[in-house]
Formats: C-alpha cells, structure tokens, sequence
C-alpha cells in the first residue's frame, strides 16, 4: 500500500560507485545459483536506462535460452503462463479453478451481521462501526493458514489468519466515492474505520462439496485499531512510548496498517505495523528536538482518515507527542487462544515494517527478517538470545531476547550484519540514544548511525526452506539518483529482487554473500531488466518461497503496459545462460487492486491470495459485477482442477 513511500526520510547519502558495474561482479560460486553474469548483462544493457544489445541477448538465448538447466533438474513451473490482465477479472492458468472468499464485510462472529451493499448510485457499504467490528476487515493483506488437525485433516480444516491493512474511506462509508471532508466524518465513521483496520482470524473448512465454507467458530475474532495490547522487550515502558492516557507506557491501543506477517514455529502469527505514520495530525507547537526529528525521520502527519476529529490518540501536541511511537511494531497474536492479549514486540524494532519472515536456524535460533517499507531505508534482522524452545521453556520469549541486526550491501558481493546495540559503536548517550529503549523506539536513526546501505523500498522477505537462500523485494524508488551496488538503477522505477546466503548456511551469522536475483521491468533489456519480454512485471512486493522452492512474485505499483497487478512464479534451479530464472506469470488481479498475500494449505493443493482495493480509482465491480456493487477486497482460493499441487 503506497503512502508517501517514494518521498526519502532518509538524509544519509548513498556512496558513490564509479565503477558500479564492473565492481558488482556476482558471487555466483558462493550462491550457488542466480544471476550468473550480473555485471556483464548490466554493461551491456545500460543498465541506468538503456537496452541490451540484440546481439547479447541472442548470445544468451542461443546458449541455452531460458529453459536451459540450472542447479535442478526438476520443472517447478508446470502450468502455461497467462498473459498480462486488463480487466476486472482475475485471471489462473488453464486447468486451474479461482473463487473469491471472505470479502469485507464476511461476518465471522457475534450476531453475524450480513453485508449489506450501496445502493444505487451510491455504492458505499451500508453497515454500521458495531457491524463492522464483527466482519472481515478492508483491505486484505499478509495471511497464513494455520491448520486445525494433525494430517490430512489440517488440509481441510484450519485457521486463515488475514492482515487488513488499511480502507478505502469512499467505499466504507454511505456517500459518494469522493472522501468526505473533515467536517463531514462522524465518531460512527471514524469507528467503522477504525473498527475495518487491523487482523481477522477465522476458522474455514471444506464442506460435503469441497468447497471451503466460513465455520461459526470459538476461534474467529476481529483485532482492531482499539484492540488493548501489551509491549514487551525493551522499549516496553520507555518514556518515549508513555502517554498522558497510559503513564506506564505498557498497554498500547490498537494496531493500524497492517501489511505483511510472519508465523512463528510456536503457532503466533505476527502483524506488521507499516504506514502508521499518516494516521496522526500533527499539531503545531514547540516540540523537543528528540521529538521533532523522530516526526521527521518517521513522516508523521497527514491525518488520512481524519480520526483526529472523534479520537485524540491520533492528534499530536508537544505536551502528548509520544503515541506514533507506540506503532510501527511487530505484534504477535495466538490466533488459538482468543481471549489472549496481543503484544508489540519492540526488540524487532520500530520502522515501516513490511513483514517479519521467520527461520530457525542452527541451534534452534530463531531468525527474524525484516524490510522497512520506504526509499533509502533499511534491511533488518533479529537473532533470539539462545534456542526457541529452551527460552520459551523458561517463559522467555525468543521476540524479547536477542540481538537486532540492520545490513550493509558491500559492492563486492559481501555482506555485514551490524547490531544496533546500545554502548556499541555509535550508538551512545553523546549521540543520542540513552539506552536500548532509545535505539528501538529510533530503529531508522540507529541504522543510519552504524552506516547500513539505502535500499529500494525493502519490502517482503522469505528463506527458501531448502537452500536456506534468503530473498527481498525492493519494489522501486523513482527519487534514487546515485546508485549503488544492490540497487544500481537511478531512477529504479520497475523494481528487483535480492537475495544472500548466510555465512556457512548458519542464518545467525554475521555476514552474508548476495546478489541480484532478478531485475524487473518491460523485459529484453528495456531498462537494464533481466525478465523476458512476455515475463514483463514491475513493483515486486509480496514475496513466498513454497516448501518446493518456487519463489512466488506478487505486484503492487506500475507494471510494463499499464496492466494489472500480478503474481508469477520463479524457478530458481532453471536459469537461462545469464543466470536469470525461469520465470511464468500464474495470476493477474483486477482493475486498480493489488496482489498481496500468499499461502497453501500443507499439501499445496489449495492456494490463498488476496486482490486488495480493487476499483480504487471507482472503476470496479469485483467480485461480483451486480449492477452498481461494492467493490470489496477478497481473498482468492485457487485450485488445481486435477487435485495437484498449485504451480506443478
């Protein structure tokens, strides 16, 4: 979801590369796969721009092409791709069966109140705050399936877990498709869209037909933007998270724009805080310089859905500055304990998070991997203090007790993880951090402080669970203009992907070897991408490597021809002679919505995604085209008619 993420909060400077392409020469021996002449194929397609040669890419194709063999010999990608979309229907591969479930406004729990659609002309949805406060939140996003039974019954039975990240005020809200103006919006507005903000947690199951039903269930819940939650770690009381509403600084109120998730080996899931920066007005008034510079460097203001005018959490003052700092966490939910509390866990750090992909490493270390969701901002990752198990066996949480890292890309191909660990380095009572409170509650400053490396809108991360390869999305950045060594396209509008392996496979460590897995774009060189033309895809967001190593690509931003969003699939053991993998499209949204969110049922055979905001810009139906219908944000279950695996 795009807000203000193309303005740079960021004041470090890139380091200047002359000799960029030349110096970027991938590791190719160290990774084992992936773009294989990274430095060679940018020289030659003017990487900054340009076009590659006709000549270089014939030499490619008429070595081996793009189905030349890699590291496997095994074809992941068993469906024929679909072509780029332009409707207001989704599109799957032939063979493949795609039905919209649990749109907004699904009840889930309560009274069960029905949605209950605009009427002509106006299209809004009818439903009050307290209605929706008991139906399937706006704006789906992150989401894992969680099953309910051990074997082939967790297959059938389980519960989906969904993020909702943000609202479309003009759909919400009985009306016209234009925002009300501030005056306009009522405490009932403003609660129905704080009531639409937040998680869903449902128990599904297939019915006597196969289909997939929504269950009355004990388990379904709605967390919202007035959900009571607690703060753990430690920044959890700090002075700069207390409030004059909660002196402690314990019991924050709510989560707001939730965008990407994680899911933890103990059964949690966890929700990612990302633009709740827009949420607050910020009122004028002498702020302490600390303050002042944390509203900066955070974006804070905007007011977007004016909740300012019914609630005062959202209104900022020099005497009350500190609540935008009780968000921008990651928070973890026990979707099987519904009464349980969820907790903001601030030793993952405060930034825009995209999401939290979790990997037990060597030792049973728990290894959390994070991206701060605007330009020239950062990549993170989190390292519990011991084994998962021993911790938790103790009650400690694996969250609370570690060691937050943030990345620095050397333009060789190496890499550092360097810890934002108060004492250490500059992270210091001179420079401005008091404690470790301090350098959790100013994650972006401290990593700027320790010198990471600006990255193009880091967004999802996942670990191929075979390999142990860890991949990123860096979506775009159209302000860049001095490259650097991962992100060498000034401006970058299309967006890559990197991806690294950790120092002997151990995802603990302290360094790291990476490359550039894929450069977005037109395709055939158009603008230094590395896809081929009938792969054109731009804006990589949302991102899952499956249990098979198919790296699953969704889209959110400009795509080559105007298209609508999609998602494909990458093999990575299939690449081409430059090292590029074999890539297909699999799905492709509607008019102005975005593919996000992506998960399968254990034995992959059924398939959850999301199209969010579809008709944004009120040009919409989906899903179900009546005359004058609400267009509504749905997950989409996607099957193989065969009964097979999804993507084989």
């Amino acid at each position: 979801m795009l807000d203000n993420d193309d303005i740079a909060r960021n004041p470090a400077a890139d380091r200047p590369f002359n000799d960029i392409v030349e110096a970027r020469i991938s590791r190719r021996s160290a990774m084992g796969g992936g773009l294989a002449a990274a430095a060679a194929f940018l020289a030659g397609s003017a990487a900054f721009g340009g076009v590659a040669s006709a000549d270089m890419r014939k030499t490619a194709r008429g070595a081996g092409g793009r189905h030349s063999r890699g590291r496997g010999s095994r074809d992941l990608l068993g469906y024929n791709a679909v072509p780029l979309g332009y409707g207001d229907d989704v599109q799957v591969p032939d063979g493949y069966t795609a039905r919209p479930f649990i749109p907004w406004g699904t009840p889930i729990l309560g009274s069960y109140p029905a949605f209950v659609p605009g009427t002509p002309p106006l299209v809004p949805g009818g439903n009050t705050a307290a209605d929706q406060a008991q139906q399937i939140g706006m704006d789906h996003d992150g989401m894992h399936y969680f099953p309910l039974e051990r074997g082939q019954g967790g297959n059938e039975r389980g519960l989906l877990v969904v993020n909702q990240e943000a609202t479309s005020e003009g759909y919400l809200h009985t009306g016209t498709l234009t925002d009300p103006n501030r005056g306009a919006y009522t405490a009932d507005m403003v609660l129905k869209s704080q009531n639409a903000h937040g998680v869903s947690v449902v128990e599904i199951a297939r019915d006597d037909n196969g289909e997939w039903q929504v269950v009355r269930s004990r388990y379904n819940r709605r967390i919202t933007a007035n959900t009571p939650m607690t703060f753990s770690g430690p920044a959890a009381g700090h002075r700069l998270v207390r409030t004059s509403a909660d002196a402690t600084g314990t019991t924050p109120l709510g989560t707001v724009n939730n965008c990407a998730h994680g899911y933890t080996p103990w059964g949690t899931y966890l929700t990612c805080e990302e633009n709740f920066n827009g949420y607050f007005r910020l009122d004028p008034g002498a702020y302490s310089d600390e303050h002042a510079e944390l509203n900066r460097r955070y974006g804070v203001g905007g007011d977007r859905n004016h909740w300012s005018t019914h609630d005062g959490r959202f209104v900022v003052t020099p005497a009350n500055p500190n609540e935008p700092n009780r968000f921008g966490w990651v928070v973890e939910i026990d979707p099987f304990t519904p009464d349980s509390t969820p907790v903001k866990r601030t030793a993952l750090g405060r930034m825009k998070h995209e999401g939290a992909f979790v990997h037990t490493s060597k030792g049973g270390r728990v290894v959390v991997y994070m991206g701060d969701d605007q330009v020239n901002e950062y990549v993170y990752k989190f390292v519990s203090a011991g084994n998962a198990q021993s911790l938790r066996a103790r009650r400690r949480s694996p969250l609370d007790d570690g060691t937050l890292y943030v990345a620095r890309f050397n333009e060789d191909g190496s890499g550092e993880w360097l810890p934002l660990v108060h004492g250490q380095g500059p992270l210091t009572v001179a420079n401005g951090f008091a404690d470790q409170g301090d350098v959790l509650v100013k994650t972006r400053q401290a990593g700027t402080a320790l010198g990471a490396t600006p990255m193009d809108r880091p967004e999802w991360t996942s670990v191929d669970p075979r390999t142990g390869l860890v991949y990123v999305t860096l979506t775009n950045n159209t302000s860049r203009t001095t490259p650097n060594a991962p992100n060498p396209r000034t401006p970058n509008r299309w967006g890559h992907i990197v991806r690294w392996q950790e120092r002997g496979g151990d995802h603990a460590s302290t360094s790291f070897e990476w490359d550039i897995f894929v450069l977005a774009g037109p395709g055939d060189g158009v603008d230094g991408s590395t896809v081929e033309s009938e792969d054109a895809f731009g804006s990589p967001d949302g991102l899952w490597v499956d249990p098979d190593s198919r790296v699953w690509i969704q889209t959110d931003g400009s795509q080559p021809g105007a298209a609508n969003n999609q998602m494909l699939a990458a093999n990575p053991n299939n690449t081409d002679v430059r090292g590029v993998p074999d890539i297909k499209r699999f799905f492709t949204g509607v008019t102005g919505s975005e593919v996000t969110g992506v998960i399968t049922t254990p034995d992959q055979r059924t398939m959850f995604t999301n199209v969010q905001h579809p008709g944004e810009n009120g040009e919409s139906t989906w899903p179900h085209h009546d005359d004058f219908a609400t267009p509504r944000s749905a997950t989409v279950i996607i099957t193989k008619d065969d009964g097979g695996e999804v993507g084989s």
